[in-house]
Parts: C-alpha cells; structure tokens; sequence
C-alpha cells in the first residue's frame, strides 16, 4: 500500500531534501510589510531578518486553511492509496487543527499527526516516515515509529537576541532587557510541543558548549543519535562551533538547514541549534 507524506514549512526541510524522500511541504504564512507571503517559497528567514532590521515592523504569520489542505490530500490520493499528515506540533500553532478538519472528507485514507515539535525536530519526523513507508511499513507501524519519536525526540537551541521571543510574548520586557545588558544566551528546548526554557548561558560560548554537552549525553544515552543541525545565516557561525565541539560524538548527520521565515519570526537572527532522535527507531 502506497502513502504519501505531507507536512508543512515549519519542518525546515529544504526542497532539495523534501523532493528527495517524497514529501510534499504545506506552506504557512508569513504576514510582513504589508503583504502575505508563502514560507519557504515567497520569503525566507535572512529576507525577513534584513528587512525587520531596515526598519519593517515584525511580522505575524498564520496557518495554511482546511481548503488548502484538502487540494493537497486530493493531489496526493491520485498517485497514493493514503496519506500520513505530520504538522506542528499544535500547543504552538493551528496548522494541525486545519489539517484535520480537512482530513474529515478524506475518512480513513488521511491520517493526521500531531508530531510536538517543530522546525527539524517535525523535519526528521516526516523524513523518518517516508523511509519506513518506502520500506513498507504499514501506515500504523508509521504513526507508533512517530509516537516514539515524539516521546524520545530532543531539541535545543540558543538564539542571538530576546528581542523576538518578546515582541512574541514568550519572556517579559525587564527578562529581555536584563539578558540583553548581561549578554545572557537563552537555552530553549522543545518539552511536550512546548518551547520551553532549558536554561541560560553568559555569551554565545558558553551556549555552544551547553549544546554540544547536551547533545554528547544524549547519545551516550541512546547508543547513538540522528542530528540535524539548524541556524539562522547569523548563526552560521554558531552551528560551526557546535559541530566543531561534536568530533568523536556516535551520531547520523542529518545535515545543516536554515531555518525558515515562520520559525524566525519567533526565534531571531542569531539562532542555532540541534534537534536530535534515536537511531532506533
């Protein structure tokens, strides 16, 4: 039985690798200067970045529709006899929510997946379902492989500046005016489809290296590790010296991405980071 896989632009996945596994991509929307653009194919995160820093106001952004969702699953069921859908996780936006109330018209030969996470952390998870769909895995096995993955997925991250995770109501103005004075690095992580605080650091450093010690213990603690590494341009150089400290480290390169324009609306220039699952899975 053939399924096709669909997810959405906060996976990150480039095009390059999305048309590689065969997985088609759901854009969301990025309103910014005046205008709705497609994430991923009409903007990207270093165009929004340039522009916010010229002067633009910081942009909002919004989930693909029930309709639009629904001329995906009808183009996927013309060369598929089911479709896995596997979004963001839904404590961070309604893009799930649209995706199921699409999926209704389709029955049983449309599965939905709230993944928990997002950016490559739901990247790995779409590309992890279309290989074991190409190996022929039945599409309940598939939902249980992602459930685990869910369960045991990591994801940390720094970024560069608090100021957009408070123009986003994620910290208070006195926490972002305070971090900014005493040059603290945010720690995030991804715990239970929340963005959650994992700790803080005293300059990017010390950031780099709370990554690279976190993503070392993790795979001594699973045997080994898939790691995908993701970073706004600013953070390019962040991500070098995370791979750096990483030599020696039992992990599966799944390789460098940048992150997309809707998951930079929330994390700024500047962020790097390395989301992580077990290669048993």
């Amino acid at each position: 039985m053939t399924i096709a896989i669909v997810t959405d632009s906060t996976s990150d996945l480039s095009p390059e690798v999305a048309a590689r596994h065969g997985i088609t991509v759901v854009p969301l929307y990025v309103l910014f200067d005046g205008k709705m653009h497609r994430d991923g194919l009409d903007i990207n995160s270093a165009e929004l970045i340039q522009g916010i820093r010229g002067g633009k106001k910081l942009p909002s952004t919004s989930q693909p529709s029930p309709a639009e969702f629904a001329a995906t699953y009808r183009e996927a069921l013309q060369h598929a006899e089911q479709v896995l859908s596997i979004h963001i996780s839904g404590q961070l936006s309604g893009t799930v929510g649209s995706a199921r109330l699409a999926a209704q018209e389709f029955g049983e030969r449309v599965t939905v997946v709230d993944s928990r996470t997002v950016s490559l952390g739901l990247g790995m998870q779409a590309v992890r379902a279309a290989q074991l769909a190409g190996a022929g895995q039945n599409l309940g096995d598939i939902v249980a492989a992602l459930g685990q993955l869910a369960q045991q997925s990591d994801f940390r991250f720094t970024v560069g500046t608090l100021d957009f995770l408070k123009a986003n109501g994620r910290i208070g103005g006195a926490t972002a005016l305070l971090g900014g004075l005493l040059n603290i690095k945010p720690i995030l992580v991804v715990k239970n489809g929340r963005v959650e605080a994992g700790g803080r650091a005293r300059g990017s450093k010390k950031a780099v290296q709370d990554i690279v010690d976190h993503t070392r213990k993790y795979a001594e603690q699973h045997g080994g590790a898939r790691a995908a590494f993701l970073s706004t341009v600013e953070g390019e150089g962040l991500l070098e010296d995370i791979r750096s400290g990483l030599q020696g480290v039992n992990f599966e390169d799944f390789g460098s991405f940048q992150i997309g324009a809707v998951v930079a609306t929330h994390a700024g220039p500047g962020a790097a980071g390395v989301a992580l699952q077990p290669q048993s899975v």
